[in-house]
């Protein structure tokens, strides 16, 4: 049977297409990922600009143009967005517009379906069972800890790698910074102490392409790539001076990632210092391959606007 997910973050929209037998992948078919922003400027007024939301649309339409290809029925494609859509008040009249255009439903998930997922989706392409896993999006932060691979605690924090660029364009950074440490210091604390982290999602693999050195994204090189602390510290020293442009220059895959890179850098540094993290290993799989293999969203992992 051929599946497939669409994962809506606040930074990059994802599509998943693969050949499925008894909940197991056999071949992935289409793996793509654009960088739409859909979470840019959220904190101003809290509703998606119409740029971003125009961005948006355009590369949904053309992943449904992907779809048909396989012969997909829309309205079984697991359609999730994230904590941008959470925020936002105007998510609802988007995704209604979008799907009456396209056929596609469109569910917008709590923080918990995000660890939830997520973890399914790493658990794919690892055999370690016991695991802090960090999931760097555009706009949250989850942390999820793993036992025997069964999620026994998470949390999800209000800061991504979009929100860290705005506050740093701001000049709120700091501020932000230590008020969200301040809320979620018990979460933190009640993390079972990890020298070792696995990271998902967009920011984390192309920092590990970054570190590789890689023009392209080489998924075979990036899932399972392992960086030190050290080693994350030294690419934000390295990057942190660099324009978009030319980080763009450097490293052409980033496209419009490059514009909120280095904000992905800096929080991904600050948790991996709170945490006191020595090493991460980096996982290409993530939350559209947990939905893809759940196929359903249990409406208790479904947002109530």
């Amino acid at each position: 049977m051929i599946k497939a997910s669409i994962d809506i973050g606040s930074n990059s929209i994802l599509l998943l297409v693969a050949e499925v037998e008894s909940n197991k992948i056999i071949k992935v078919l289409e793996n793509h990922s654009n960088v739409t922003g859909l979470g840019r400027d959220l904190d101003k007024e809290n509703i998606f600009i119409q740029e971003a939301m125009d961005d948006s649309k355009e590369v949904i339409l053309k992943y449904v143009e992907i779809l048909k290809k396989y012969n997909v029925r829309l309205s079984d494609v697991i359609v999730t967005a994230t904590e941008a859509s959470r925020v936002s008040k105007n998510s609802s009249s988007f995704f209604k517009t979008l799907s009456e255009e396209t056929g596609l439903t469109f569910t917008i998930i709590t923080g918990e379906a995000e660890a939830y997922f997520s973890t399914r989706g790493i658990l794919i392409g690892s055999d370690v069972n016991d695991m802090v896993i960090m999931d760097i999006g555009g706009a949250s932060t989850e942390l999820i800890q793993l036992k025997d691979g069964e999620l026994v605690s998470s949390f999800s924090m209000p800061m991504g790698a979009v929100r860290i660029n705005n506050w740093l364009e701001n000049s709120t950074l700091e501020e932000k910074l230590e008020n969200i440490k301040l809320n979620f210091k018990d979460q933190l604390e009640r993390l079972v102490p990890t020298k070792y982290l696995h990271c998902v999602a967009g920011t984390m693999t192309s920092v590990a392409n970054m570190d590789l050195g890689n023009e392209s994204f080489e998924e075979n090189q990036v899932h399972g790539h392992k960086i030190s602390y050290e080693r994350i510290a030294e690419l934000l020293q390295q990057y942190q001076k660099m324009s978009s442009h030319e980080l763009l220059s450097k490293f052409p895959f980033l496209g419009k990632r490059s514009q909120t890179i280095v904000a992905g850098l800096i929080l991904a540094n600050e948790i991996i210092k709170q945490l006191h993290v020595e090493m991460i290993e980096v996982s290409t799989y993530g939350l559209r391959y947990g939905t893809l293999i759940e196929g359903v969203i249990k409406d208790e992992f479904i947002f109530k606007q």
